[in-house]
């Protein structure tokens, strides 16, 4: 190799990167013609703005992250609903990943409690159909345009416990605030023995060895009461975001609206 070469992959070659949506697979698997990452490109900003669309007329959200795991008969279920409930009760609109377990009980609570219920819904092989208490929904192909979703109309976080997913939106929300990207957002860990070892690593590896700062552990309000979770978003979202009660927007037919 001289020092006017490079390495280059061979075109068709993967990466060892696997995706059940053969679309995404081919996305995914490396440099391709540069016409076909256009045409890709564009597809992928025709979603962004389907998502618009669909989501600009929701109210103010607040997101509930959880589990798809967890069974009707579990206690972080009820938990999921009554927080549903009391965020619609407080005139915020539900909005979840749209799948079941713990998303289905925040949905559930919102619904039963006569709010707005929303999910942004992910294609998945398993565990990610819509759920039945969903007032709309969205179904995206792409992790990355549901997040900016998720993220672009909430004013705040509550996330119950899950698992990879889960633990994905919890640090890409706390980066996004440790960075400035979104200010005054509160995000909300429910389940205080769930969430512990979560906590004491932080506390005891990340802040230990500088890798974060003091101010960066209250970013989390952590608790087992929904109640209390429920009353820091209210607070917080009326006094930082200057959210009050008023008329809904209307919707506007020329926009195709």
């Amino acid at each position: 190799m001289t020092s006017d070469m490079e390495m280059r992959a061979p075109r068709r070659h993967r990466w060892g990167k696997i995706d059940t949506n053969p679309d995404e697979r081919r996305f995914l698997a490396g440099p391709e013609n540069r016409l076909l990452e256009l045409l890709r490109a564009l597809r992928i900003f025709a979603e962004f703005i389907r998502g618009f669309r669909a989501l600009s007329f929701v109210g103010p959200c607040v997101t509930v992250f959880g589990s798809a795991r967890f069974p009707e008969s579990h206690r972080y279920y009820q938990m999921a609903r009554e927080v549903g409930a009391r965020l619609a009760r407080g005139g915020f609109t539900v909005m979840t990943g749209g799948g079941p377990g713990l998303m289905e009980g925040a949905n559930r609570g919102a619904k039963e409690a006569g709010g707005h219920s929303i999910g942004c819904n992910i294609d998945l092989p398993k565990e990610q159909g819509p759920n039945p208490y969903l007032d709309r929904w969205v179904t995206f192909r792409h992790f990355y345009v549901r997040k900016v979703m998720l993220v672009k109309y909430s004013y705040a976080f509550i996330a119950l416990p899950g698992g990879f997913g889960t633990l994905d939106e919890i640090t890409e929300t706390a980066i996004l605030i440790q960075t400035g990207k979104i200010k005054n957002f509160p995000l909300v860990l429910m389940g205080v023995e769930f969430w512990k070892p979560l906590m004491d690593f932080m506390r005891g590896t990340l802040l230990k060895e500088g890798t974060i700062d003091p101010a960066d552990m209250d970013i989390f309000l952590v608790t087992d009461s929904p109640g209390e979770a429920v009353d820091h978003v209210r607070a917080f979202a009326m006094k930082a975001f200057g959210l009050t009660y008023g008329p809904r927007l209307r919707r506007r037919w020329y926009l195709g609206e």
